[in-house]
């Protein structure tokens, strides 16, 4: 018997147990098609698996974007891009600052025993909150593993890896609808589907060319569905495109989704909308 283990994907370390895509030209590992309505794009793009890639669609303010030019006028550069000036007006502080006559001298804030800090003291405050590390990958992260991490601390993994003997077999990507713009600009071309409650979606289910036909991708969808169950979900969708070859597709067939429990909530003749509710 071969032995099964399902991880989810929140780490660098798990991120290294996603398999590539059987089609070359795609890669789920760089994939953003879901997460950018727009612009996303399925291209395998080798610069996303280093650490610290900025990616496409960093935004304005994402690492490696091109610095603004200088006017010289520092009301419309960003006083973040300038050394700080000296005011003579300012209270206490260092530099040309401190030498102010007229400035009173800083004074230590008070302790405050209920607030949010990095103040030793709190330590020794029964009632003040305990600080948690933070949860989730850092932004020297590759980018892919940032946007499978953006819920993290509130919704959990975004994604889960199969593998059989230590091998990576089969890849789930999910989440809560809002996590996946693209997923929702398309539900909204079917207002017959249910408004309330928002379901979760499954965005991409793959398995390796080596392990086809051995049932480990359904395996791994039963797995999510029982996890996405428990963190309370009524219901999950899914959208697959009908007549796709096999590799050029992460969302497989309707045929893959019924047999999976699954049932056609809308009929479309090229992309329906496949529906399982939970509980």
């Amino acid at each position: 018997m071969p032995s099964i283990r399902i991880v989810d994907v929140t780490n660098t370390e798990a991120f290294g147990l996603v398999p590539p895509c059987a089609d070359p030209g795609f890669d789920h590992r760089s994939c953003d098609y879901w997460e950018n309505a727009e612009a996303g794009s399925k291209a395998a793009r080798l610069a996303w698996l280093q650490g610290g890639s900025g990616g496409a669609g960093g935004g304005a303010g994402a690492a490696g974007a091109p610095a603004k030019p200088k006017t010289g006028n520092p009301f419309l550069d960003d006083l973040s891009d300038h050394e700080p000036t000296a005011n003579p007006f300012a209270k206490g502080g260092s530099g040309a600052a401190a030498a102010n006559p007229f400035a009173p001298a800083a004074a230590a804030p008070a302790f405050n025993p209920f607030a949010l800090g990095d103040d030793d003291r709190l330590a020794d405050n029964p009632f003040a909150p305990k600080p948690r590390a933070p949860r989730g990958p850092g932004r020297d992260a590759p980018r892919k593993l940032q946007l499978l991490g953006r819920g993290s601390g509130v919704f959990g993994s975004y994604a889960k890896v199969l593998l059989v003997d230590d091998q990576p077999a089969a890849y789930c990507q999910f989440g809560p609808l809002t996590a996946y713009p693209r997923a929702q600009r398309l539900r909204d071309l079917y207002p017959q589907l249910p408004a309330s409650p928002l379901p979760a979606v499954i965005t991409c289910i793959s398995t390796t060319a080596a392990a086809r036909g051995a049932g480990w991708a359904a395996r791994l969808v039963a797995a999510v569905c029982d996890d996405l169950n428990e963190r309370g979900f009524a219901a999950i969708e899914a959208y697959p495109e009908r007549r796709a070859r096999v590799d050029a597709t992460p969302s497989a067939t309707p045929e893959f989704w019924l047999a999976a429990g699954f049932r056609i909530a809308v009929d479309d003749e090229r992309y329906p909308v496949l529906r399982r509710e939970l509980g």
